[in-house]
């Protein structure tokens, strides 16, 4: 057990990182051509790993337009929001936002697959919506930004995903449809990311950005995502999700470390009160396992 939580801890600690190599890969790379190259380095692996392991199973006319609108709301919409959002939204900030997912997903669970939304829910809803407040409104003067509204169009997206996938693992495995739908996204936003990118557009010929783009999209969201899955087996979903919650420490941490990000005590006392509600919101009984995170 104590094996699996650091595993958990593991991934954990890279996914919160990636915020932050994000928003360095942004300056270097056009958003949806950074967001599409990562997918199809990401896809590369999965469909690998997927072979080798012998996972490919044939899919039905129902679970086909799933994908089609998993890649459309899961892929698209989200890559395309999060990294245009992140271009001027800093890597605490958008963290932040983006651990109000699980309580949007319980938001959703309720009104599309008729969930209960309890009081501890709704409990736990008020203090992370609280402590965003204090990030996003008193932290910023009260002005909310268009980047910061991308972020939260990338955690509605993220969110609106979760359910689909709900409905999809239904009837194929967690991992396959991983796969499936990362493909399905990245057929998605190829065209969007050529389509969008600007003559002259900047495209970095450093090899660090480059190492790091091909790095992230293997190990973050390839490897982490088979291993959590895996994990996820052992420790169960409530369990694994609060170690999600340690994902806006670690983007403010390796902010801090890497970007010379100034962190305030206003975003440390907001991130707690968003810590802490989606705490209280998502600590139920043991659930079916849910897939991977990917953004």
């Amino acid at each position: 057990m104590i094996r699996s939580y650091l595993l958990l801890l593991f991934c954990v600690t890279l996914w919160g990182s990636n915020f932050v190599f994000g928003s360095m890969l942004v300056k270097e790379f056009p958003p949806l051509f950074l967001a599409d190259v990562r997918l199809l380095f990401t896809s590369m692996f999965l469909i690998i790993y997927a072979w080798l392991a012998k996972k490919f199973v044939k899919i039905t006319a129902r679970e086909l337009g799933l994908l089609v609108l998993l890649g459309l709301i899961g892929t698209l919409a989200n890559q395309t929001a999060y990294f245009n959002g992140l271009l001027t939204t800093d890597a605490t900030t958008a963290s932040l936002i983006l651990s109000l997912s699980p309580i949007v997903t319980a938001v959703l669970a309720s009104l599309f697959l008729k969930e209960q939304f309890t009081l501890r829910m709704k409990i736990g809803s008020g203090l992370a919506l609280m402590g965003t407040f204090f990030v996003v409104g008193i932290g910023a003067g009260l002005s909310i930004t268009k980047g910061v509204l991308l972020i939260v169009i990338a955690m509605v997206a993220f969110s609106s995903s979760m359910i689909i996938i709900r409905k999809l693992t239904q009837t194929i495995q967690p991992f396959i449809a991983t796969v499936y739908s990362t493909t399905v996204g990245t057929l998605f936003l190829t065209p969007a990311a050529l389509l969008t990118i600007e003559p002259g557009a900047q495209i970095s010929h450093e090899v660090w950005a480059w190492a790091m783009l091909i790095l992230t999209a293997i190990l973050m969201q390839g490897i982490c995502g088979i291993v959590w899955n895996q994990q996820l087996k052992v420790v169960g979903t409530g369990k694994a999700a609060i170690f999600l919650n340690l994902q806006p420490f670690v983007a403010m941490l390796v902010g801090f470390l890497l970007l010379g990000s100034q962190v305030t005590s206003i975003q440390v006392g907001g991130s707690l009160l968003i810590v802490v509600g989606v705490i209280v919101a998502s600590v139920q009984k043991k659930q079916a396992v849910q897939p991977s995170k990917s953004v």
